[in-house]
């Protein structure tokens, strides 16, 4: 179709006459109403950014003195987070006279690179910055849970804890009703009474 016969098509209607592929050749035209859609457009931008994942980086911090209870809770913590796509930071801090036993920290970034490693690759190897020695790993893909199943932090701490202890735990018990409180009269001190 013509331009000129286009723009006065777009008139009769009452509508615009948008150029939608400015590059084609010839170049694509559409007799739309221009505000609706330059808000169909607005949309398809926000529903694109709604879906877009966004990964995090977490943090779990040592010290060279870790106790391996608080380390397996911090490897396990970190494991969730890793199935639910987002990046870890390991960090070892060191105080005073700490700096000169850096071996303990990168002993305990090893033992944890080789826990992980069925979950995620290492994106930046040991070192140090400042008085702290860091590590960061990033999920695997074919381990990565989606965002939007991804449970929440305490509900992957339970499904960890009911995973790593196959014993049937106790019941728990009924609470028994606690005592009710009777209030005593107040009386009044006596002149001899003596009073502390």
């Amino acid at each position: 179709m013509d331009t000129r016969d286009a723009i006065q098509e777009a008139r009769n209607r009452g509508i615009d006459l948008v150029e939608i592929a400015p590059n084609a050749k010839p170049p694509v035209c559409k007799i739309i109403d221009y505000g609706k859609f330059l808000y169909e457009q607005k949309k398809k931008a926000h529903d694109a950014k709604k879906k877009q994942v966004t990964v995090e980086v977490k943090e779990i911090k040592f010290r060279p003195g870790t106790d391996e209870h608080d380390y397996d809770y911090r490897m396990e913590r970190a494991k969730g987070w890793l199935t639910a796509g987002d990046k870890v930071r390991a960090t070892i801090a060191f105080r005073g006279r700490e700096m000169t036993h850096r071996e303990l920290g990168s002993k305990i970034l090893k033992k944890l690179t080789v826990d992980l490693a069925e979950l995620a690759d290492v994106e930046v190897y040991p070192k140090m910055e400042g008085y702290q020695m860091f590590t960061i790993f990033i999920p695997k893909k074919a381990k990565i849970v989606e965002k939007k199943a991804a449970p929440s932090d305490k509900k992957i701490e339970k499904a960890v804890k009911s995973e790593g202890d196959e014993k049937a735990e106790k019941p728990a018990e009924p609470k028994k009703p606690a005592k009710k409180a009777v209030a005593k009269p107040v009386t009044e001190p006596k002149a001899d009474d003596e009073i502390f």
